[in-house]
This record gives C-alpha cells, structure tokens and sequence, in this order.
C-alpha cells in the first residue's frame, strides 16, 4: 500500500463514528488505571487551597509534556480545559470531558476571541481553568502571553504545577511527553500563584510571562530530582 493510500486509510479510520466514541473511552479507562497504580505524594498544596478558601478560582498551568496525569492532580474540583482545534482535538476533547472536565475549543490561531469569552464565562461561573501555556505545538517549555492576559482579564490567579515519577519515559515528541511506568512513585508539586493586575502593562506582562516560565522550570526539576533521580 503507497504510503498516500495508507495516510487516506488512517485519516478514515480516525474519523469513524466507532473509533470515536471507543478510544476516548478506553484511554480515559487506562489513565484512571495508571493513576491508581502510582504511589503519589502532593506537595505544595496549600497555595491553590488558600486562594479557593478567599473564594478565588485558579489558572491551573503546566507544561504540556507534563499532561498525561494532570487530570487527578486534585479530585473533585471543577474545571474547564482549553484544548486546541488541531485534527487530534475531538479524542483529546473526549477524553477530558470523561475525565469530568468542561471542554473549551481553541487556540491563539484558531477560536481564540470565542475560546477567550468561554474562559471569561468559566471563571465567572466558578469554574478553575486548565491551561498548557506552551501547547498545543510549541516551543516546548516556553510560556505563551496568553495565560497572562487571561489573568490579567479575570483577575484569576496563575499556580503553577508540575509532576513526575521516581521511573518515567519521554516519548520523542516536540513536547517530550513524560508517560509514568506503572508502580513508580509519583509527585505533584504545586507553585505561588502569580497575580496579574487589570492595569499591567505590556512590558509588566511579559515580566509576569518570564516569572511563571522560570516557575514552571524550577518546578519540573524539583518534580525530575524528587525521588533522587533522572531518568
């Protein structure tokens, strides 16, 4: 088979209605399964605890890579996921959505004044958000001014969080995707949160954009270096 006729089968195997509704299913059933079988400690928690006890909502950020267990970093509070309109976005969306996550579609390309307005929309109506500030494609590990503006528009502050294994995989994507080998030992790590002001300007803005990204560094390396390893 020409590698044409293959990619047009793929594409139309990605698109069957069965396909669809079965490997969200199953994904999402196979992360519950891996989380469970992690031996996980939470550090840091009390910095996303103390802003909801003001009655605050957060933007939960993490880098991309980091996404795979970042649906359990903390059971049963509300959120709402900002996933991009790329071609893989329906089974990312489906997955989230089984996961118990309100769904918001967009990007900084494509959606992005209606994504803007449902994000506006979920804060209001008491929802966190969940934002990667480096996906979807990246540059990896670098944070885009969007999450800040958001900040800056609803008031809402930026935690910072990252996560890692005692024995762990990257897979060879843009994004170096950590997948936890089951039975690891597991570590959320939570950062201070960044306020934004409603009248930060455009270079204060970019100073809070280098302050969550050198955040997000330093928390990946604690999470990398937590169980005294590196691989």
């Amino acid at each position: 088979m020409g590698k044409s006729r293959f990619s047009r089968a793929v594409g139309a195997l990605r698109e069957d209605p069965r396909v669809l509704r079965t490997v969200p299913w199953l994904a999402a059933g196979l992360m519950r399964c891996l989380c469970r079988l992690l031996r996980t400690v939470h550090v840091g928690r009390a910095y996303p605890e103390h802003c909801w006890a003001r009655g605050e909502r957060i933007i939960v950020a993490f880098w991309h890579g980091r996404l795979l267990m970042m649906p359990f970093v903390y059971p049963g509070k509300p959120g709402a996921i900002l996933i991009s309109q790329h071609r893989d976005g329906e089974y990312i969306s489906r997955i989230a959505t089984r996961l118990g996550f309100e769904v918001i579609r967009g990007s900084a390309t494509r959606g992005g004044m209606r994504a803007l307005k449902q994000m506006i929309r979920a804060i209001k109506g008491r929802l966190n958000l969940v934002i990667t500030p480096d996906g979807p494609q990246g540059p990896r590990a670098k944070v885009k001014s969007g999450i800040i503006e958001m900040a800056r528009l609803t008031g809402a502050p930026v935690v910072p969080v990252s996560f890692s294994t005692s024995r762990r995989r990257f897979l060879k994507s843009w994004d170096a995707f950590l997948v936890p080998v089951p039975f690891s030992r597991a570590v959320y790590i939570w950062g201070e949160p960044i306020y934004v002001p409603r009248t930060a300007t455009k270079d204060e803005v970019a100073k809070h954009q280098e302050a969550l990204e050198e955040q997000l560094n330093l928390l990946t390396m604690e999470a990398d270096h937590y169980f005294g390893t590196d691989r």
